[in-house]
């Protein structure tokens, strides 16, 4: 049976995935700060899941997640779900620095441990294969956004760490080419996902969290590099990819907001 390591399923989109790759068949170890959510999940599935607690800014974070490996007896995709954000035009400190700590610090020590990992367990022989040739060989999938496309003035801390995000992974992505290693990576970029993330404001185009999910293991069972989440987000990055930086930084996407 196939393995995962989901991180950040306790909620939102870590979590749908999770049920959808359980619906599957695969075997999970799933992770978060919140044990109550992932106990509900294991309650569900007890024979494919086992669960771990795990805060993706802590030091001890990569010795749980190897820990949780170990207990599922390997894994052949690990799938990074979590991430925070907030608008934060105010720049608060707390704000800004706690996006920084989970959204690049947190997701770099958790990527880099499982892409070491997966280097010091080679596949066998017979799984092996080049990175685009009939083998699947491991994989690692992540969560990132569209606001890594643009620099956002309503949220600058998430919009940037988004952006490092994708840069990590296609950075990662030609490493293990270079260095021959059978490791797939997956850029997850949805748009607004209707989840406890927005909870509280009004977003234009939120899309319904289940058929996000989809779209998503759809993208991961393709091993596709990219996927930005729907058509309308694709036509909308692609936009403003074209926008010259000299007329972006004069977009207000405050809107009518005061600021005091």
């Amino acid at each position: 049976m196939r393995k995962a390591i989901i991180m950040g399923a306790s909620s939102g989109m870590g979590q749908e995935v999770a049920r959808l790759l359980l619906a599957d068949g695969w075997l999970l170890g799933i992770a978060a700060r919140r044990m109550e959510a992932l106990e509900k999940i294991h309650e569900e599935y007890p024979e494919q899941v086992l669960t771990s607690q795990i805060d993706v800014t802590a030091e001890d974070a990569p010795d749980r997640l190897l820990e949780l490996i170990e207990r599922r007896g390997g894994v052949d995709l690990y799938f990074h779900a979590s991430g925070i954000g907030k608008k934060n035009p105010r720049l608060d400190p707390s704000v800004e620095l706690n996006t920084v700590r989970t959204n690049a610090l947190g997701f770099t020590r958790m990527i880099d441990t499982v892409f070491n990992y997966m280097v010091s367990h080679p596949l066998p022989a017979f799984s092996q294969g080049k990175a685009d040739g009939p083998s699947r060989g491991y994989q690692i999938a992540c969560i990132s956004s569209i606001a890594g496309t643009q620099g956002l003035g309503p949220a600058p801390s998430y919009s940037a760490t988004k952006a490092f995000q994708n840069t990590y992974i296609q950075a990662l992505e030609q490493l293990a080419i270079s260095r021959h290693i059978n490791i797939r990576f997956t850029d997850i970029r949805p748009g607004f996902v209707d989840t406890d993330l927005l909870k509280g404001g009004h977003y234009p185009m939120l899309m319904d969290k289940r058929q996000v999910a989809c779209e998503i293991v759809k993208a991961i069972d393709r091993r596709e590099h990219v996927r930005v989440i729907d058509w309308r987000y694709r036509i909308l990055t692609r936009l403003w990819q074209w926008i010259p930086r000299s007329l972006w930084r004069r977009f207000n996407l405050l809107g009518d907001q005061k600021m005091k």
